[in-house]
C-alpha cells in the first residue's frame, strides 16, 4: 500500500465529512424545500430518503473509497478497469461546480463586512442586483468584472488553497475543527434569538404543520430523495476521496450514520432559524407567510437582509453572525470540493500535492472571474441548475447503478464495510442500493429531462440555456470520458492486483 496521508483522529474525518455536507443548500433550501412540499409531513419522505438513499450511498462511497485507497477515478478503477471513467466524471462535475461555488462564498464575505454598517439599507434587493452585483440586463451577457465581488473571491481562494496546500492533516482537518465548531455556534446564536422574536411562533407553525394529503403526492417523495442526495455531497467524488484517509481501522458504518444524522440535524435547525425569522417578517409586514417564503440567493441575500433591518436590536450582531455562518458553510464544502480533483490529478499524473493544488484549484480560480462579471449571476444560476441536476443527480445514478447490477460489487463492498464497523449491513442495505434508490432517481431524472425540453430553465433563452446549460452539464462527462483515456503508472494498478484490486 503507498504512504497515503491519514486523518489524524476520527473525529477530524467526521468533521470534514459533516463539513463537506453542510454547506449553503443546508440553510437555503432545506427550509423552503420542506416548506412547499407538506411542512411536518415532508419529514416522513425526508426521513425514509435519508434512511433508504442518504446512509447506504454514503456506506457505499465510503466503503469504496476506504477499499481501494484512492482519489475517486483511482478507487474506481481499481473497483474495476471500466469504471474509471465514472471517477473522472464526478471529478469534473466538482471542477465545475468550485467555479461558481467560490463566488457565492465571495457574496457571502462581501455581505459580512456590509453587516457592520448595514449597507444595503432599505431597499436590499435593488442593493444586491443595482448597487452590488451591477447586474446586467440580459441573460448572456458578461459585462465587464465586477470589483466589489473579485477581491472577496481572491480571498476566497487564497483562504480555501491555503488549506489545502497544508495537506489533509494539517490543512483539512485542522480547518474543519475550528470551522465548523464556530458555524454551529454562530448559527445556535441566530436560531435562539430568532426564536424569541414577535411572529416567531407563527413561523414556526407553518414549518412544521403538517399536510398529510401531500405524503400521496410522488412529486414530495421526490424532493425529499432531491434534498438528501444534493446536501449529503454524494455522487460527486468527496466521500470516496474522504474515505480513502481513513487509517485501515475504521467503523465506516458508524461513520455515514454520524454524517448523514449531523447533517439532517443542522438542516432542521436551519429550518427552524429561518422560519423563525420569516415569520418575524410576516408579522412586522402584515401579510402571511406564504408571500415571505423564498429559498436560494434571494433568501440569503435579499429576504435575511430585510430581517436583519428590521430586528429590535443589535442589527447589526446579527448579520454579522448570519453572514459569518454562511461564509463558513460554503468554505467546508469548497475545500472539500476541490479536494477531489487535487487527488485526483495527484494519483493520475504522479505530481506533488504543492503541484496539484496550484494546478487544479488555479484552474478553477481563473474560471471563476466569469462568475464575478456583470452578468455572473445568470451563468451562476443555469451552470448550478444544470450540473446539479444532470451532473451530480445522474452521475449518483450511474453510480449506483453500475456498481450494483453491472459489475455486481455490492457484495464484496459489504463484506469490507462490515469487516471494519460495529454495526453490520444486511440486506437491507442492498435492496435500498439496487431497487429503491435506482428506481427514485431513474424516476427523478426521466421527469427533469422531461421537463427541461419541454421548456427552458427559467424561461431564459435557447442560445443561453444551451451552451451554458446542457453544454457544460455534458462537457463534465465528455472530460471525465477524455482523462480516463490516459494510462496510469504500471505501479498505481498492477501493485494492487494481489490485493485484489483493478479487476
Amino acid at each position: 500500500m503507498e504512504n497515503r496521508p491519514q486523518w489524524g483522529t476520527r473525529a477530524g474525518f467526521i468533521l470534514a465529512a459533516a463539513g463537506s455536507a453542510i454547506g449553503l443548500g443546508n440553510i437555503w433550501r432545506f427550509p423552503a424545500t420542506a416548506y412547499e412540499n407538506g411542512g411536518g409531513a415532508f419529514f416522513l419522505p425526508y426521513l425514509f430518503a435519508l434512511l433508504t438513499a442518504g446512509i447506504p450511498i454514503l456506506i457505499m462511497e465510503f466503503a469504496i473509497g476506504h477499499k481501494y485507497k484512492g482519489s475517486s477515478p483511482l478507487s474506481f478503477a481499481r473497483l474495476n478497469r471500466k469504471a474509471e471513467w465514472l471517477g473522472w466524471w464526478q471529478v469534473a462535475i466538482s471542477f465545475v461546480i468550485s467555479v461558481y461555488y467560490s463566488v457565492i462564498i465571495a457574496w457571502a464575505m462581501s455581505y459580512f463586512i456590509f453587516s457592520f454598517k448595514l449597507s444595503w439599507g432599505q431597499d436590499s434587493e435593488g442593493f444586491l442586483f443595482g448597487e452590488y452585483l451591477k447586474l446586467a440586463e440580459v441573460p448572456g451577457q458578461t459585462g465587464s468584472i465586477v470589483p466589489s465581488v473579485l477581491f472577496p473571491l481572491i480571498i476566497v481562494w487564497i483562504i480555501t488553497l491555503g488549506v489545502l496546500l497544508k495537506g489533509i492533516k494539517k490543512g483539512i482537518e485542522a480547518a474543519n475543527k475550528v470551522f465548523l465548531p464556530t458555524l454551529i455556534v454562530l448559527f445556535l446564536i441566530i436560531v435562539i434569538r430568532a426564536l424569541t422574536l414577535d411572529g416567531a411562533i407563527e413561523g414556526l407553525n407553518a414549518f412544521f404543520k403538517p399536510d398529510w394529503s401531500a405524503i400521496a403526492d410522488g412529486k414530495v417523495w421526490v424532493a425529499a430523495y432531491g434534498q438528501i442526495f444534493f446536501s449529503l455531497s454524494v455522487g460527486f467524488a468527496i466521500m470516496v476521496t474522504y474515505s480513502s484517509y481513513l487509517p485501515k481501522k475504521s467503523d465506516l458504518t458508524n461513520n455515514a450514520f454520524i454524517t448523514g444524522f449531523g447533517n439532517s440535524a443542522f438542516e432542521l435547525l436551519a429550518g427552524i432559524g429561518v422560519f423563525s425569522a420569516l415569520g418575524f417578517m410576516a408579522a412586522r409586514q402584515g401579510v402571511s407567510i406564504d408571500e415571505v417564503v423564498t429559498g436560494g440567493v434571494g433568501l440569503a441575500f435579499v429576504v435575511f437582509p430585510q430581517i436583519i433591518t428590521e430586528f429590535p436590536a443589535f442589527n447589526q450582531f446579527f448579520g454579522v453572525l448570519f453572514f459569518g455562518s454562511l461564509t463558513l458553510a460554503g468554505l467546508t464544502s469548497l475545500i472539500s470540493i476541490i479536494e477531489t480533483f487535487v487527488a485526483g490529478i495527484q494519483d493520475k499524473f504522479n505530481v506533488s500535492r504543492t503541484k496539484s493544488v496550484l494546478i487544479g484549484g488555479g484552474a478553477a480560480s481563473v474560471i471563476s472571474l466569469l462568475f464575478s462579471t456583470q452578468g455572473g449571476l445568470y451563468f451562476l444560476d443555469v451552470v448550478d441548475y444544470f450540473i446539479n441536476n444532470f451532473g451530480v443527480a445522474l452521475a449518483g445514478l450511474v453510480e449506483i447503478v453500475l456498481v450494483a447490477w453491472v459489475f455486481r460489487e455490492l457484495n464484496n463492498l459489504q463484506q469490507h464495510a462490515n469487516s471494519v464497523s460495529d454495526i453490520m449491513l444486511g440486506a437491507w442495505w442492498k435492496i435500498c442500493l439496487s431497487i429503491v434508490t435506482p428506481i427514485v432517481l431513474g424516476y427523478m431524472m426521466f421527469d427533469n429531462v422531461r421537463k427541461n425540453i419541454s421548456e427552458n430553465y427559467e424561461g431564459y433563452a435557447t442560445s443561453f440555456v444551451g451552451p451554458f446549460g446542457w453544454g457544460v452539464a455534458a462537457l463534465a462527462l465528455v472530460l471525465g470520458v477524455a482523462f480516463s483515456l490516459k494510462g496510469w503508472k504500471k505501479e498505481s494498478l498492477s501493485s494492487k492486483e494481489e490485493n485484489g484490486y483493478g479487476k
